[in-house]
């Protein structure tokens, strides 16, 4: 399964995307943060070097690999920032039903279009529904050779920038989450409306925002897979896929703050000596080295699975909870070390710390993963 030995391509993909964090993302990331600036044109280079689009198969322009290949490349920009790995991570969401389960002329098409650079976003969470999927509103209505799609969506990173949407929409919703399909909208379709950028506690580089749906015709030939209520089983085969990449996004942050922590602690000194060489701090950094190390190693075990064929869903809901958490744990402890500088925004921590939070909410919350962790559990 897992080979701890990274093979020399691999080595060159993962220092391809450390000098890429090292030298387009980190020398801006306070900026685009502090203005809400979205990164678009570092996002395009990301895509022109490849670092987007691994998985998507080479015949649609993509890199082929797999999810091992994804996570080492995840973590590197997520070290970066994670506001721009969720910034840049919301195409290949989008694009994983299709991979998953979409028509050869859906890969075609828009497989194509985000191996390209084109970005899209991944319509499913709702105002009422986030952790309870099941309980979302949106709804798709046949019409001849069209659906109607009227309903709201919350929370949808880079709608503002989308020329594509995943949605989920019930077809059928007397069958419960049976009910369910998943759609390709192009985002200039009559009838989409687009709310204001949401000012969020950290990632305000992400574009995040409110997508409305108001009779917006779409062709049947945008249903994924071509089959009606069929969406559900697909998006959470999409959760497999993407799970173990943002798990990875949380590794490089806590690994960007541990470092930074440690190299502030050999800097400082307070009762004449660094502060590295007072035990009570550095053994913080040796939890967080052990913390980030142990959350790496569910990772790739997670993706490991995955690219040797094999079910990974409780694999990436243990890397997820796990490396969700730990980054918050880390990043917080790493403002600590800091101590009052930490808590200003001239050094990097405070932003990994507010850029943190979150990977214990999206994709799943961390109680959530617990949820399907004792849930996959009990059906042994």
């Amino acid at each position: 399964m897992v080979d701890f030995r990274l093979s020399e391509e691999q080595k060159m993909l993962q220092q391809l995307a450390r000098d890429f964090a090292d030298e387009e993302i980190i020398p801006n990331a306070s900026k685009w943060d502090l203005e809400s600036i979205y990164p678009l044109e570092a996002i395009k280079k990301a895509s022109e070097y490849g670092l987007l689009s691994i998985k998507i198969p080479e015949k649609y322009g993509g890199g082929g690999m797999g999810s091992v290949e994804d996570v080492i490349i995840a973590e590197e920009i997520g070290r970066g920032d994670p506001g721009f790995a969720t910034a840049a991570g919301s195409t290949i969401l989008a694009s994983y039903p299709i991979i998953t389960g979409g028509t050869e002329e859906q890969k075609e098409k828009y497989l194509t279009k985000s191996a390209e650079g084109v970005i899209a976003a991944y319509c499913v969470t709702e105002p009422n529904a986030g952790s309870d999927v099941r309980a979302i509103k949106t709804e798709a209505v046949r019409d001849g050779d069209e659906y109607i799609i009227n309903g709201s969506k919350m929370w949808i990173t880079g709608a503002g920038h989308a020329e594509w949407f995943f949605v989920l929409a019930y077809t059928n919703k007397e069958a419960g989450y049976k009910g369910m399909s998943g759609f390709i909208v192009d985002a200039d379709s009559v009838g989409i409306e687009l709310g204001k950028k949401e000012i969020n506690m950290g990632q305000r580089c992400s574009d995040t925002r409110s997508v409305t749906f108001n009779d917006v015709r779409v062709p049947i030939e945008n249903l994924i897979g071509g089959k009606e209520n069929d969406g559900w089983i697909n998006a959470m085969k999409a959760f497999d896929h993407s799970r173990p990449a943002i798990s990875s996004h949380a590794v490089g942050n806590a690994r960007g703050a541990m470092e930074e922590a440690l190299q502030y602690s050999k800097e400082r000194e307070t009762m004449g000596k660094p502060i590295f060489d007072h035990q009570s701090i550095s053994f913080m950094i040796a939890d967080m080295a052990t913390k980030i190390d142990a959350a790496r190693l569910l990772c790739w075990k997670a993706a490991s699975f995955l690219d040797n064929g094999k079910r990974n869903t409780i694999e990436a809901a243990h890397a997820k909870r796990f490396a969700a958490d730990t980054c918050m744990e880390v990043t917080t402890d790493a403002v600590q070390i800091f101590g009052g500088y930490g808590y200003s925004e001239e050094y990097p921590v405070a932003r990994r710390m507010r850029g943190a939070k979150v990977y214990q909410i999206f994709e799943g919350t961390s109680q959530i993963q617990r949820l399907i962790i004792s849930r996959e559990l009990r059906s042994k």
